[in-house]
């Protein structure tokens, strides 16, 4: 038994679906137009709503939004009448699960109704598996369930237990330093200390001393000798995070560390023995800095055994649902408020190109928390609208063109969700095996 919520303006429309719904064993509430419709979403706990499309002021495709900033495993069937096809269309690019135009029989209700239930219960199940995966390889900084990111922690779980050096690259707020720190909590030095530093934020001189100590009479100041922090990360994990801001002088007696495995404190001729793996990120091309002979191109391949190359945030907008959801609970607990999204936040955090990435989203998170009033975020909290990016208008697109893209956005989302197994997306699809074959290679969707 499922809890499915029914929003339509027409009182024998919305009674006869209640019931054929009711007869199938579900648990149906009703809503008499939009505004009730969002409402009673607002309460949670819906696995599937069906909403008219045309309503008045508040439309179906207001109350599609609402669920899926309310509850992105909500699915939504929404329904249309004869004539307004690409509004349909659009619900689906929209998010919403599939679409019935009226006039439909019962049978067709029922069987859309059972497979969106069981897209459902599959998100569900997916979620489940990935909540015990994230639990057993301390994985619960890395939110996102697109291919870019599955893609990401499988070869962290795959290099993780080598003593590879790792290069990690990606623009600022990617999450660099949350991979390093996951790799290190999958290796065999997790109980080891992971020392990190930020190689711009330090003077060169102030790098030697901090990074390999020194002896008393060093320098001017050096009372006292004092360890460096490779020797404080001893049998752990050294983070270096931009890497490419460091000196050549200084690349040279990082690469004789990672070659030699010893260090020399300044002042000092002894080597001092360190076992250290080393994690390195920048947000820089290291083969122009090699070019410009910023960067050693000897230090570069050392460290570019295993390489982990971050997406922009812009390139896996499926996740940002999911990101928010996490910012929402994160600063919620620390603001000890509970807020949620307003009317047309996620539509623009969806849309904004993030030139700061993860991080950018965060503080506008952090920022609505803040300033939420009534606990419910608007967008004027996260960002005033002098500053909003204004998505420029595209060319119009031909009824095909829609359909198309709408086609292959959702072979693509449901060939993510079930691992790339085609007879079950095919199941899921509503198609035989060979139609979802031969829709992939007309629409140019490729999968491993």
């Amino acid at each position: 038994m499922a809890k499915i919520l029914v929003v339509d303006d027409q009182r024998n429309m919305r009674t006869t679906l209640a019931m054929m719904l009711r007869g199938s064993g579900h648990e149906v509430d009703e809503a008499a137009d939009g505004d009730a419709g969002i409402e009673a979403i607002s309460g949670g706990g819906y696995d599937l709503v069906l909403t008219d499309l045309k309503m008045g002021a508040t439309d179906g495709m207001a109350v599609l939004r609402h669920a899926k900033e309310q509850s992105p495993m909500t699915e939504v069937i929404v329904m249309t009448a004869y004539g307004t096809i690409e509004s349909a269309v659009e619900a689906m690019r929209q998010g919403a699960h599939d679409y019935l135009q009226k006039p439909f029989a019962e049978d067709e209700l029922l069987v859309k109704v059972e497979r969106a239930l069981e897209k459902r219960q599959l998100t569900t199940e997916v979620s489940v598996m990935a909540a015990e995966f994230r639990d057993r390889y301390h994985f619960e900084n890395i939110i996102g369930r697109s291919q870019a990111i599955r893609n990401q922690l499988g070869r962290i779980v795959r290099v993780a237990p080598t003593p590879a050096t790792v290069l990690i690259t990606g623009e600022s707020g990617t999450g660099k330093e949350l991979v390093a720190r996951a790799i290190h909590a999958n290796s065999n030095r997790s109980e080891r200390p992971f020392v990190s530093i930020n190689c711009a934020a330090i003077t060169e001189t102030l790098l030697e001393s901090e990074l390999f100590g020194h002896v008393r009479g060093a320098f001017t100041g050096a009372v006292s000798a004092r360890k460096g922090l490779f020797e404080e990360a001893d049998g752990g994990t050294f983070f270096f995070d931009e890497i490419a801001e460091t000196p050549p002088s200084f690349q040279a007696k990082l690469l004789r560390a990672i070659q030699e495995g010893e260090i020399r404190r300044l002042g000092d001729n002894r080597a001092i023995h360190v076992d250290v793996r080393i994690i390195a990120a920048t947000n820089q091309d290291l083969k122009v800095a090699i070019e410009e002979k910023r960067f050693r191109e000897d230090l570069y391949y050392r460290l570019n055994v295993a390489r982990f190359v971050l997406p922009p945030l812009r390139e896996r907008k499926e996740d940002i649902p999911l990101l928010v959801e996490h910012f929402l609970r994160k600063f919620g607990r620390k603001m000890r408020r509970q807020v949620r999204l307003g009317d047309g936040v996620m539509d623009y955090l969806m849309s904004y190109s993030y030139p700061g990435n993860v991080r950018e989203l965060e503080n506008f998170i952090e920022q609505g928390v803040a300033l939420a009033v009534d606990g419910v975020i608007q967008l004027d909290d996260i960002i005033p609208p002098e500053m909003r990016e204004q998505a420029p208008a595209g060319p119009p697109r031909s009824l095909q063109v829609v359909v198309d893209q709408a086609e292959r956005e959702a072979i693509e989302h449901v060939l993510r969700e079930v691992d790339g197994n085609k007879e079950r997306a095919a199941d899921l699809l509503g198609l035989s095996s060979t139609t979802l074959w031969r829709k992939m290679k007309r629409l140019g969707v490729t999968w491993p």
